[in-house]
This record gives C-alpha cells, structure tokens and sequence, in this order.
C-alpha cells in the first residue's frame, strides 16, 4: 500500500487565496452497504473528518492533496460492534477480580482492549455494561484525543433486578451482599427502575442496558428467567425516552424478551430461546436482534475446561452457549432486524471478525453480514445520517483490506488500513 503526501505549493496568478486541500482515496473496491454492490475504482473525497464525495474512477490529486493508494485492496465503511465490554476480558479469575483489582487497573486495561479494537477495524462500539465508568472515561479519553480506541456509546452500570444478572454482589458472602439499590443499577419496581435511569444519565450514559432474563456467566442458578416485571420495563422505556436513551435488553429465556419487546425497547443482545411467535414480535414492532454468537461459542468451548468456571455457571455455558448460533439462523430467515454484535470481553477483544465466519455459517450472506456490521449498525443507534456508509456528508470511517471478503469472509480478519474521522490509525 501506498500513502504519497503530495507537497508542492499552488500559485495562482489571481491571488494568494490558498485551496482547501483534500484526502483522496483510490479504492480498488468499495462495498457499498447501502445498494449491497461493490463497486470498482472508485475515489473517496474527504475533508476534515467528513466525506464530501465518492466518484467512480481514479481522481488525480491536486498539488496540496493527500492521496491514499488502496487501489489493492478492498474498501468499507469502519465496523460496529454493538456488544463490547471493554473494562475486562474474561479468564477463570475475573470473578475475584473486584476484590483485588483497583478502578485504576480496569481503565487501564480498558484502553489497550479500546486501541485492539480499533486497530481490528472497529471504529464504533456500544459498550454494554461495566464497572466504575469505565466506558464513560473511555468515550471521553478518545474523544479528546488521549486514548486511540473507536467511538463509544456507553451504557454505563447495567440495571439489573435484585439477584439478577447484573447485580454486582451475586455470589459473595452474605455478610458483604448488602442492599444495592439504583445507585448501584439494581432496582425493584417502577419507581427504582426510573432511578436507575436517572442515574445512568446523570453519569453519562448515552443509552441503557438491562439484563431481562438470567444469563449465562453470573454466579445465579438460573440463565432464562424472567427478571423484570411488565410494569418495571415499562417505566425503564418511558424515562429513557424522556432522556432521549435507548434501551438495549439482554436476553435469553422466550418470556423475558417478550416481555421486553412489547415494552418498546431497541434491541434484544443475545436472544438464544427466541421462537417463530418472538420473531413475529420483532418484526411488528421493530426491535432489533444482536446475536453475540462469539460470546456463545467462547462459553460454551470453555465449560468443557474442568475448573474455568464456578460450578453454578458450568451447566449453563455448556447448555446455552452453543444454541445461540442456531438462534440466530433462524432469525436471519425470519426476516429480523439485525445488528453486528460479539459480547466482546468474555472472550478476547480484536477477535470481533470471527462473528462474520459464525453469521455465514448460519446462512447469512457476507453482504448482510457487513451490513450489518455497518449501516444496520448506525440505524440502531439512530445515527444512519452521520455513520455506517462511504456517503458524503458522512464520517470518514473507513477500512480496507488485501482481498475481498465477500468472496472469503475469513479475510474480515485481516484489516490492514483503518481511518476513523479522517484520521489514519492502521496502514
């Protein structure tokens, strides 16, 4: 790959007023996510941290522009992980972790998990889930210019029932369990839950996530059951919309996510026990399916490790775990929303792409699944106008890669140029 600066200086016999100079992009390829083509020879046109054109053809450059030679390569839209938890990475002792590790020692860890990901090709992230705001700090250090990492949109605390997969003192000794309440993003009715909610923005969420149904990695008996009462996700729903927050809703049990769907929320995260009467509520009221197969592969491959996991989680990784695969085929053929997203942090961040190799394997196309991973991506974050495409007018988020992926989508793993903003990470 080739990066030429060109340097030479303009005059203009007319006056001194100097021309805005560009960064122009020779694409080999360029898969456009919005038509599902890809398209050949094409030069991208950015300002700043914008795209203000895409052309068919090689643009000669100017003397003062920037070209960027992927004329090689593959070009796409930066990737979008809708499902990362960057304050850890999952090993058999992060369950003693909040008694021997500092808030320090997880922001640190944290940055360097933020810059794998980016460097992976991962531009933009929701961050679901964490511990001492973590991903609130993060979102800020990278916005400011201190951390390398993709852009964050972060939920902060999970809000979790007492017991529940989110709370944070399930499986400690009684005499250290105590009480925790909103503040702590554990909430028991509608009025904790609008709390909670409350909370999380005063903190700076950007969006809420709660855990609906037990799940597969906390120290609780239970990975399906129902967790929150109709009338505590109506009011979780209700104030995150005062708030101007959505809602993402961990599931996996058929009555919680039914429970949450019909409530309103944007997306149900993992949804392994979803049937055809669970898809057809998707369908009619919109919500959004993001599928962590990785997450459920990791699992369910280490509960065969004797001694990885507390014995009360062991049955539960091995049982759920690897159903979620399926899971989703049967979504993807049912026509649901879906949106690209790993559960990243249970197993090793930058290992995102192999969702790609496990979606296709379950029937969806390679186009779909960078669609998904892309301008699916930036619909559910309501932000389809400013990401998720090579468009002008759009972020300049862009990745290339030696090869094409639709044709092999193993390649996904293989980012070799990354820029996010404009601004060039990876070459």
């Amino acid at each position: 790959m080739r990066i030429a600066l060109l340097t030479i200086s303009v005059a203009c016999c007319l006056g001194s007023t100097a021309l805005s100079a560009a960064t122009l992009v020779h694409a080999g390829k360029l898969i456009n996510v919005e038509s599902g083509k890809v398209l050949t020879e094409q030069t991208i046109i950015i300002d700043g941290d914008k795209i203000t054109a895409v052309e068919a053809g090689y643009r000669q450059p100017a003397v003062d522009d920037t070209l960027i030679d992927l004329t090689q390569h593959t070009v796409l839209p930066g990737l979008m992980d809708m499902h990362t938890h960057f304050y850890t990475q999952f090993s058999p002792t992060v369950y003693s972790e909040g008694q021997r590790l500092n808030e320090a020692d997880f922001a640190l860890r944290g940055a360097v998990f933020a810059e794998k990901t980016l460097m992976a090709g991962f531009t933009t992230v929701r961050e679901l889930g964490d511990s001492y705001h973590i991903s609130v700090a993060l979102r800020k250090a990278i916005g400011q210019g201190y951390v390398d990492g993709p852009r964050i949109y972060a939920a902060g605390k999970s809000i979790a029932t007492t017991g529940g997969h989110a709370d944070p003192t399930n499986g400690v000794a009684f005499n250290q369990m105590g009480d925790p309440g909103p503040k702590e993003g554990v909430i028991n009715g509608p009025d904790d839950a609008r709390k909670a909610v409350r909370q999380r923005y005063k903190e700076g969420a950007d969006l809420i996530k709660l855990t609906g149904t037990g799940g597969v990695l906390s120290v609780a008996k239970s990975g399906t059951n129902p967790q929150f009462t109709d009338a505590e996700f109506a009011a979780i729903v209700e104030t995150a919309k005062d708030y101007e927050m959505k809602v993402a809703v961990h599931a996996h049990g058929k009555e919680g996510m039914e429970r949450a769907i019909k409530a309103g929320v944007h997306s149900i995260e993992h949804g392994t026990f979803m049937d055809k009467e669970t898809f057809a509520l998707m369908r009619k009221y919109g919500t959004y399916y993001v599928p962590t197969i990785s997450a459920g592969k990791w699992a369910a491959e280490k509960a065969a490790v004797n001694g990885f996991f507390p014995e009360l989680v062991r049955p539960k990784a091995a049982s759920i775990g690897k159903l979620i695969q399926q899971t989703f085929g049967e979504a993807y053929k049912a026509g649901v929303k879906i949106a690209f997203g790993t559960d990243a942090g249970v197993f090793p961040h930058g290992e995102n792409w192999r969702e790609f190799v496990y979606m296709t394997e379950a029937g969806m196309p390679a186009m779909a699944a960078i669609q998904s991973a892309t301008i699916e991506g930036a619909k559910l974050l309501g932000l389809e106008t400013e990401l998720g495409s090579i468009s002008a007018g759009k972020f300049a988020d862009i990745i290339a890669i030696p090869g094409d992926p639709i044709q092999d989508i193993k390649l996904m793993g293989d980012v070799s140029f990354v820029m996010k903003a404009g601004k060039v990470y990876k070459q």
